[in-house]
């Protein structure tokens, strides 16, 4: 019996540095029945001919270029598209995967019942050069988790913290095709993704470390809030997309907790157009607090506060934030 077909959508942007890496960690999977599929999204680096190379040795690759920048989420749901697998990784091609990743994920899937969706695990953090920073999970000295990470109905988990590791999920094809893909307004997926399908989806955690997350300065993960970030408008739209799926009191504290998260670090970041829409929000699902009136009227008058992010960061990280 021919196992599932699970397809590797591999998106590359300027990963010049990194994709020899990440090309033989996907063409090193154990598992046998493995979809490789390319998009370089109009790199200005070395990538295309990096992959050329690897296409013209590995010719089962399939591999797309854009001659215009379109996108992480239009990338994929290019690729999507074209894709034939039952299940699907969205890889980022700065990124490491374990040999077993694909393996471990598809005998998860086929011991659950046809109600998850996803099954995503722990990860390494790597820096530019390979150099581990850590675990994305926190764990005690006996290497257990504490509090363990979300399995079955996740969706008031998802609306309240971010707590899944982005690169290391697999995704049921079914889950993605009744969202019809990413939200390709938006400048990036993974909160998105997360509250749709959790909506109507299960989540499974696997724990065990089967890739490896690069942490560098042009990664979208370090670009998070920022004056005129545009991942945090996008988090706008998110949050309200979730106004329309909440449906129970947990459910909607969840919402009001990440809504409070995301407005101040929107105020304190000088973000002041999303404060106001995010804390609008607030007050229709009646979460306004006397804390939260006084930063609506600093984000009116525009108070820049951001040297207090900025002693925080310091303070907590011994670096200053962006």
């Amino acid at each position: 019996m021919t196992p599932p077909l699970v397809s590797i959508i591999c998106l590359c942007y300027n990963h010049a540095p990194f994709l020899h890496e990440a090309l033989d960690s996907v063409l090193a999977q154990t598992y046998p029945n493995v979809e490789v599929l390319v998009v370089d999204d109009c790199s200005t680096d070395q990538s295309v001919s990096i992959i050329e190379t690897y296409v013209q040795r590995h010719p089962q690759i399939k591999f797309i270029r854009h001659a215009q920048n379109q996108g992480n989420c239009a990338s994929f749901n290019e690729v999507l598209q074209l894709s034939q697998g039952e299940f699907i990784i969205d890889f980022a091609t700065d990124d490491v995967l374990h040999p077993e990743r694909v393996t471990r994920q598809v005998e998860a899937f086929l011991q659950l019942p046809a109600s998850y969706g996803v099954v995503y695990t722990d990860a390494e953090l790597i820096d530019e050069q390979g150099v581990s920073l850590g675990f994305f999970y926190k764990r005690a000295s006996s290497g257990k988790l504490s509090p363990k990470p979300a399995t079955g109905d996740v969706f008031a988990e998802v609306l309240g913290r971010y707590f899944i590791c982005p690169p290391t999920m697999m995704m049921r094809r079914r889950v993605l095709e009744e969202l019809q893909g990413y939200d390709p307004d938006l400048a990036y997926e993974d909160f998105d993704f997360w509250v749709r399908s959790a909506r109507h989806w299960q989540y499974h955690f696997l724990d065990e470390v089967l890739c490896q997350r690069r942490m560098h300065p042009h990664s979208l993960s370090r670009k998070v809030y920022q004056q005129g970030d545009k991942q945090l408008a996008s988090t706008v739209k998110v949050i309200q997309k979730a106004q329309k799926l909440v449906r129970t009191p947990l459910e909607k504290e969840a919402l009001k907790a990440r809504i409070r998260y995301e407005a101040r670090h929107a105020y304190f970041t000088a973000n002041y157009s999303e404060a106001t829409e995010l804390l609008k929000v607030l007050e229709q699902e009646q979460g306004m607090t006397s804390v939260y009136r006084i930063l609506q009227v600093l984000t009116r008058q525009k108070v820049p506060l951001q040297f207090l992010r900025r002693w925080y960061h310091r303070w907590k990280y011994g670096h200053i934030a962006a």
